[in-house]
């Protein structure tokens, strides 16, 4: 009966409830910093659907027409190599940033983060600081504590519905799909979206909070085959903090009682929002907020010691050895991340909105009019990636004296392509051999930089053999 009730007890262990974290609110510089890169992450995604390049919208992602506007430039589907590279840069990045100072992009550009800051910020405005709230749910239900619950769950759903809606105006037009929001009359995929959204950042942001950091987040598991003992993590200083105990300010003989630096206030434990303790080392639910090096140089800095017992340090460091930041690791992800980045751009620069594709007729390898030339058919898709209606004109060169039958003259409208047959025609006098290379371009007639040229294959009898 003993051993059923030690399993019993140790089955129950094993599922515990999570105890719900309460961070603290914490000022000094690294929470300046979070705030900065709160309102600027956030101030992006709100405003960025409203931004306009020559009277559009200037970021659309427009999933049914298949095309992405991006500040004046439209991405097709044949650009899809370019979506490829930008994930492989975005994937370097975290890579060489995660080697070179752990886990900045969960402590300051997560969207798990960000939005969880704001939710907390909120449930701050309405219910109060740490100890405010922590007493407010352990007291009984009363009409305060229903109003000041409703409240805040009431402006976190707000918000969620607000950021949902936002996410939307990405991929629909943001002025069509407030109209349709304030007649009600969205769409259900746009109702659709707009509510899921909602609900994943209220789920999220709002409940579950730490427990995607601990439990669902695979970026927490995998980083540590990233970090060596030269990354840059937050550490706590055993050496100066050991042994902790309690005294009182103007207390300057701690240290000949055996006491070190840390006077066990646990404020370190009280602001951070995984609820972990730096004290016992680099763990993985540390996303590296860097609250605890914040209120813990306050407390350093109130009792008069110097500060830094919890700092932003590496291992080799905190041994006493010395630390490299240029090292294989460091300089392969960011030789490899900016070479991409260079490509990239340079790609986008010489990038034109046009794409051409030269078939040449198989079922023939070439016909003899009856003037005595040589004829090839090519069939010519030209597609049209601008954003604007335009005319081109396609020409043909290579040879001398080339003919060029069909309409070398046509218009495509923004997103449209056009299949055209061309009949080429050449003296067989000029060929100089059995296969030649000849070259087609097709040029806007509004814009000269919007050309393409491709080459094909001309086949035909020189004259004499």
């Amino acid at each position: 009966m003993s051993k059923q009730s030690d399993q019993v007890k140790r089955t129950r262990d094993l599922y515990v409830k999570a105890e719900k974290i309460y961070p603290r609110q914490v000022h000094g510089i690294f929470a300046r910093l979070r705030v900065l890169s709160v309102w600027a992450l956030l101030g992006f995604f709100y405003i960025g659907p409203w931004l306009t390049w020559n009277g559009n919208q200037a970021i659309l992602l427009d999933l049914p027409a298949r095309k992405f506007h991006l500040f004046g430039i439209t991405f097709w589907p044949q650009d899809f190599i370019f979506l490829t590279v930008l994930l492989i840069i975005s994937a370097l990045a975290l890579f060489f940033f995660t080697s070179l100072a752990g886990r900045l992009w969960c402590g300051f550009a997560c969207p798990q983060t960000v939005w969880t800051e704001t939710f907390i910020w909120i449930e701050r405005f309405v219910e109060g600081d740490r100890n405010q709230r922590m007493k407010l749910d352990k007291q009984p239900w009363t009409m305060e504590k229903v109003a000041l619950k409703t409240t805040k769950h009431f402006l976190w759903l707000s918000f969620a519905l607000f950021t949902g809606y936002t996410f939307v105006g990405f991929f629909s037009p943001i002025k069509e799909l407030t109209v349709h929001l304030i007649e009600w009359n969205l769409g259900p995929w746009e109702m659709f979206w707009i509510f899921f959204y909602a609900l994943a950042t209220y789920g999220n942001a709002g409940w579950l909070r730490e427990q995607v950091c601990l439990y669902m987040c695979p970026y927490a598991r995998f980083q540590s085959a990233m970090f060596d003992e030269d990354t840059l993590i937050i550490a706590y200083d055993e050496k100066r903090g050991e042994t902790r105990g309690h005294r009182k300010k103007n207390d300057d003989e701690y240290k000949l009682k055996g006491l070190g630096d840390c006077i066990d206030c646990k404020q370190c434990v009280h602001v951070c929002p995984t609820g972990i303790d730096i004290r016992k080392g680099l763990q993985y639910e540390c996303i590296a907020c860097a609250a605890c090096i914040d209120v813990c140089d306050d407390v350093m800095d109130k009792m008069g010691y110097e500060k830094g017992l919890i700092r932003y340090s590496t291992e080799n460091s905190m041994k006493g050895k010395e630390t490299h930041i240029f090292r294989p690791k460091t300089l392969l992800y960011g030789g490899l991340l900016t070479g991409l980045i260079i490509a990239f751009i340079i790609a986008v620069a010489i990038r034109t909105p046009i794409e051409v594709d030269i078939i040449r007729d198989r079922n023939s390898l070439f016909v003899e009019t009856n003037e005595g030339l040589i004829q090839n058919i090519y069939t010519v898709k030209v597609a049209n990636m601008d954003q604007a209606d335009h005319t081109y004109q396609l020409s043909v060169d290579g040879l001398t004296d080339m003919q060029l039958e069909g309409d070398v003259n046509f218009a495509i409208q923004s997103g449209g392509t056009k299949t055209l047959t061309y009949r080429v025609a050449v003296d067989p006098a000029d060929l100089k051999k059995r296969a030649s290379t000849i070259y087609f371009t097709v040029q806007s007639n509004e814009d000269d930089s919007i050309k393409q040229t491709q080459e094909s294959r001309f086949l035909g009898r020189p004259l004499g053999r």
